[in-house]
């Protein structure tokens, strides 16, 4: 079908010259960090974007695929060896004040001989705090930059470990206020306590548990590109990674019982106190039975014996009835007690 010409729109002098060609945006700058000293380079790229992704295929021969990999977000823990570099992913729990949870934060590195670039997802706290003394401190800089990647590489993940510690103690000072409270009697607010301490430590393994195949990667290929000064081995600092990863795995462990105890003990607590409200009302039950059979038996509209008639026979005091209920009363409820049954 050919097109239809369109009409031309007569304007006015004055529409025209309201409606003023929009100055284009500037261009936006990468946001990019770098900190050089002794030859080496850390470069810094927080929450990339196509713009910072431009500026590394500009300064630097990365594959493709894993410029693809620093985009997305759902790429598990890994390590990609290159001809002339290494790519990691690594993740590192990320609590969410938003949402009151632990998420995974996102570590991407390019580590090569003479350079680390950090492009993390999410602002990491223990990232930024060293690349900031590095590059305010002199003397701490040399002394990193100067013995190659692999002792970079190691401080970075390091502190990336013991940043999870305080998280840590924090869910067992949690662990340890439920146990109080379990035995305090706040059944309903304990059960959703459980419930969101019990997602943390899931949460938490499932940040901490893929890291545990990426660290011994990183032990086969930490001689080819992570390089120490001659004289120096790097097998103790990375053996001191895994010793970090197993010592936060064994935590983890240990509170994923102690939730699943609390939880059972919980639900055993909550079951005693309603076998023994069940117990009371069930005695209060049996012991009002006779009371009521009584006052029934004499409330019929029939004659009883002793009951009486219409011409002025004998008949049972009404203080006499009341005293054999309350006798009844009082000898079941000795009995009850006597059984240990209230």
């Amino acid at each position: 079908m050919p097109s239809l010409p369109k009409p031309r729109l007569r304007r006015t002098t004055r529409a025209s010259s309201s409606l003023a060609p929009k100055p284009e945006p500037a261009e936006r700058k990468p946001r990019v960090e770098v900190v050089s000293g002794q030859g080496f380079r850390w470069v810094h790229v927080e929450r990339p974007s196509q713009v910072e992704i431009a500026w590394l295929r500009e300064h630097f021969d990365f594959h493709p695929l894993a410029l693809e990999d620093v985009l997305s977000r759902n790429q598990r823990p890994k390590i990609d060896e290159y001809d002339d570099y290494l790519f990691i992913l690594l993740h590192f729990p990320v609590f969410d004040s938003q949402v009151g949870r632990l998420n995974a934060g996102e570590l991407d590195a390019f580590v090569g001989r003479d350079f680390i670039v950090t492009i993390p997802n999410q602002p990491l706290q223990p990232v930024e705090y060293l690349f900031e003394r590095c590059r305010q401190k002199e003397e701490l800089r040399d002394q990193l930059f100067a013995r190659g990647s692999g002792l970079l590489l190691y401080r970075i993940i390091d502190d990336g470990f013991d940043y999870c510690f305080p998280m840590l103690r924090k869910i067992g000072n949690k662990l340890d206020a439920l146990e109080d409270d379990i035995f305090e009697g706040r059944g309903a607010s304990v059960v959703r306590d459980i419930s969101n301490v019990k997602q943390e430590i899931i949460n938490f393994r499932k940040v901490i548990r893929p890291q545990r195949q990426v660290l011994r990667d990183l032990e086969n290929v930490k001689h080819r590109f992570l390089l120490p000064p001659e004289g120096e081995e790097l097998e103790i600092y990375f053996e001191d990674l895994g010793d970090a990863h197993e010592r936060i795995w064994d935590m983890l462990e240990n509170y994923k019982e102690v939730v699943e105890a609390l939880e059972d003990t919980n639900e055993s607590v909550i079951s005693h106190r309603v076998n023994d409200i069940l117990r009371v009302l069930t005695a209060i039950s049996v012991i009002v039975l006779p009371l009521t059979l009584i006052a029934s038996i004499f409330g019929m509209n029939v004659g009883l014996p002793g009951g009486g008639d219409p011409s002025g026979g004998p008949t049972v005091s009404f203080w006499v009835i009341l005293g054999v209920m309350l006798a009844g009363l009082v000898g079941m409820v000795a009995y009850f007690r006597k059984r240990g049954w209230l």
